[in-house]
């Protein structure tokens, strides 16, 4: 019987002393391990509380999110990751295109080239004509661009007094 209490103590002695023994990993020491694994996304940052490893800030796309999702989880102590990061939109490439053909551009330009301080531009999609002239002037360009038939045209020049 002896014996047996003996073991007995020795055994709960050996559980004790092997529990204390097993190391803690604290929420400080893992941010510090996960900020290292998520430093090759810039744009992101990591912080754990009590294990769990809160994921945020923006990646350039879903497979670095996922890769370092992935890595946070392979980060001994970590029991989870919460993932409050975004991944940013892919700027779309729009081309634009002008609504005014080049040689109905150069058609005007070629109308005031008797005015060099009109310039002729497209804006929004409209012919523009800016700059300053007198009055006597603007009506001989409104003349001129009228008989080209050109369609809609924005006179946006200063008439002089």
């Amino acid at each position: 019987m002896k014996k047996t209490i003996k073991i007995a103590a020795l055994a709960l002695l050996f559980s004790v002393a092997a529990f204390s023994c097993k190391k803690n990993v604290s929420d400080a020491e893992l941010t510090t391990q996960s900020t290292t694994v998520v430093a090759a996304y810039p744009g992101t940052s990591v912080e754990v509380k009590e294990g769990v490893a809160h994921l945020s800030g923006t990646f350039a796309s879903q497979e670095e999110k996922d890769a370092a999702i992935a890595a946070l989880k392979n980060v001994k102590g970590v029991k989870d990751v919460m993932d409050m990061a975004t991944v940013e939109a892919a700027a779309s490439v729009v081309e634009t295109v002008s609504a005014v053909a080049p040689e109905v551009q150069q058609k005007v330009t070629d109308a005031v080239k008797d005015f060099p301080a009109v310039k002729v531009d497209v804006v929004n999609g409209e012919l523009t004509l800016t700059g300053e002239v007198t009055a006597e002037q603007a009506r001989k360009i409104k003349m001129s661009v009228d008989a080209l038939k050109v369609g809609k045209v924005n006179y946006n020049y200063n008439v002089k007094k």
